[in-house]
């Protein structure tokens, strides 16, 4: 039997990849998490019914600290690992760099360790369009782009792809990298643009919109959906591609964030009480953009749109507000 770890599969991407691989695949799953704020617990497991069947194991521990032997004799023969788990709140790094370092350097470099000694098949490292920095209009990175890193969290992500190509070098792991544009869905961490916005729209709050130094023009993200996200990674896992490569995984298209502030105001039938503003926080990039032609080639496209989405993404967070809830006042799905 096919057997796949997914570190951090209990937070947003993970749980979307947990789903994947239960629907289209006969695969074991091992989830590695730390349970932290970004999982939220176990909630997003919960809700999609991945404990129904006996194929998904969640194993709580510390990624930064060596695995220890226990752990590895439970774990088994490993065929995939995809590392998704990682501190990812810019703000907070802004705040507590020091815990971005301990928890994403120290964790992926603990998990290369483990990889030595598992030999996957594959290892995919799940990075960011943040460390190339913001793209300026018309240009869009592509997946060989120097590093740019604007803040602690980027920086941090941008040193684990260094680990994993330093690692696919010396000991011939077979290393792929991945850069994710901005990534929307059910269950996602209210610090996100798309929940934040649901949450202040409905409370008849202010949205802060990023924009440039005139406040007058907005910054522009591309999305792509969650399930898209899972569909990409399973593909690269099982397609015959080079021992170490990275990729783009990139949404279609690109808005505004006003024009996306609008659009769903507009679908909770609600005014937008917005103001542009130029300093949200140090290191907020007015804009990101991924060429995608790499994958698009293989035969890889996100098939869900952010306009066909969205409308059902708010009504689905408008249904369920316990995920507008900040982060930090949840612990395994109850408020504190």
């Amino acid at each position: 039997m096919t057997h796949i770890l997914i570190t951090g599969g209990c937070g947003f991407i993970g749980h979307y990849l947990v789903d994947a691989v239960l629907k289209t695949t006969d695969w074991d799953i091992s989830v590695i998490d730390a349970l932290t704020y970004a999982s939220r617990g176990l909630s997003r497991l919960q809700d999609i019914g991945a404990f129904d069947n006996d194929r998904v194991r969640v194993f709580p521990i510390d990624l930064a600290q060596p695995m220890s032997e226990d752990t590895k004799k439970e774990l088994g023969e490993i065929d995939y690992i995809v590392h998704l788990a990682a501190e990812v709140c810019v703000d907070k790094s802004i705040k507590d760099p020091e815990k971005f370092i301990y928890s994403n350097i120290l964790g992926t470099f603990q998990l290369l360790q483990f990889a030595r000694e598992c030999r996957p098949k594959r290892f995919i490292y799940a990075s960011t369009d943040e460390v190339f920095g913001p793209a300026v209009d018309g240009v869009s990175h592509r997946e060989w782009t120097g590093y740019n890193s604007s803040n602690p969290y980027s920086a941090t992500k941008a040193s684990c792809e260094e680990l994993a190509m330093a690692w696919a070098n010396t000991y011939a792991l077979p290393i792929v990298v991945t850069h994710t544009t901005n990534v929307f869905g059910k269950r996602q961490n209210p610090e996100a643009f798309i929940p934040n916005t649901i949450g202040k729209i409905l409370q008849g709050k202010k949205v802060f919109i990023n924009a440039d130094n005139t406040k007058t023009l907005s910054g522009a993200r591309f999305y792509v959906h969650g399930d898209d996200v899972a569909s990409a990674i399973l593909f690269l896992l099982t397609r015959d591609i080079a021992q170490r490569d990275k990729f783009n995984i990139s949404g279609e298209q690109e808005i505004s964030n006003l024009e996306l502030a609008r659009r769903i105001a507009a679908a909770l039938g609600k005014p937008l009480d917005y103001e542009m503003t130029n300093t949200i926080r140090p290191g907020c990039d007015f804009r990101y953009s991924l060429d995608g032609s790499k994958m698009s080639e293989m035969g890889w496209r996100p098939v869900r749109s952010l306009r066909e989405s969205l409308e059902q993404i708010v009504y689905w967070y408008s249904e369920n507000p316990k995920w507008l809830i900040p982060c930090s006042t949840t612990v395994l799905g109850k408020k504190k």
